[in-house]
């Protein structure tokens, strides 16, 4: 049996493969271990660090920080979501007019550092005399405009990559281009690059991070804060490793309601292939 792309690995090889696995887990093993050796001897996991995180004061401060966070997250997931998609309609539109603007508007802040894109919003446009930019403002905007021009490249390319068949199917009962990209190219492309949208969701919620340069108080910005509290040891590393665990439960979660998303929208296809197959059989 063999594949396309490579052959099915025989006894020797999966012997070996085995091998380097079980190798790279102990030095994976190793490492974390020496890692939290040398936290225990520098005394992060005394019982003085994390005192601060027993305050019911602390742990309410930090459940805001963890909403501040899923504020900003969930706004700019839909704006770059909705800006994605009319970017990737402007560039697949037939006039250079409104083409060409937004494939330059895509690579531009396609290009742009995030971090440079938030310091321009907070500190650049108050000082050009644009008052009411909050630290919020700045960090939804930044991330709407990189993240919705990368967005904006998933959709064209899903949309692209389709069989140009069914675009001309639609044009031929007399649909107009917008109502073939919104009604049966874009829903299609959707579900064919849903792993890789997901994929750009989870850089979001964790690109949210970098509000904490520009004092947005989410919650890599508390837990610094609560890392430089003297009187308690400065517990910079345990607030980290608090603020990286609940990055990664977020994550998770995020993760996890795509995939239920991604069965679901499995399963609806499937039962119209079914439904339309039993009509054409009776």
């Amino acid at each position: 049996m063999s594949s396309v792309l490579f052959d099915v690995p025989g006894p020797k090889a999966r012997t070996r493969n085995m091998f380097l696995n079980v190798i790279t887990a102990v030095v994976v093993a190793a490492i974390i271990g020496f890692i939290l050796y040398r936290f225990n001897e520098s005394g992060q996991f005394t019982a003085k660090k994390w005192e601060i995180f027993t305050f019911p004061r602390v742990q309410q401060t930090f459940l805001e920080a963890i909403g501040a966070t899923l504020k900003a997250f969930g706004v700019a997931a839909v704006a770059s979501l909705v800006l994605g998609v009319l970017l990737a309609f402007g560039r697949l539109a037939q006039s250079k007019w409104l083409s060409l603007p937004c494939y330059w508007f895509t690579e531009l802040f396609r290009a742009v550092p995030l971090l440079i894109l938030m310091m321009i919003m907070y500190y650049g446009l108050p000082s050009a005399g644009v008052e009411g930019i909050t630290p919020f403002i700045a960090v939804v905007v930044g991330l709407t405009l990189y993240n919705g021009s990368v967005l904006a490249e998933v959709f064209r390319a899903g949309i692209e990559s389709l069989p140009k068949g069914q675009s001309e199917a639609g044009l031929a009962i007399g649909m107009t281009r917008g109502q073939v990209l919104r009604g049966i190219l874009l829903p299609q492309a959707v579900r064919a690059m849903l792993p890789v949208i997901i994929a750009q969701l989870v850089v979001i919620m964790k690109d949210t991070a970098l509000g904490f340069l520009i004092t947005y108080n989410e919650i890599l910005y508390y837990a610094t804060f609560l890392g430089s509290q003297g009187q308690y040891g400065s517990p910079l590393v345990p607030a980290l490793m608090v603020a990286a665990v609940v990055y990664v439960g977020l994550c998770l979660i995020l993760s996890g309601v795509a995939k239920v998303v991604e069965s679901k929208m499995s399963s609806r296809v499937k039962a119209v292939k079914a439904k339309t197959k039993g009509i054409q059989v009776g």
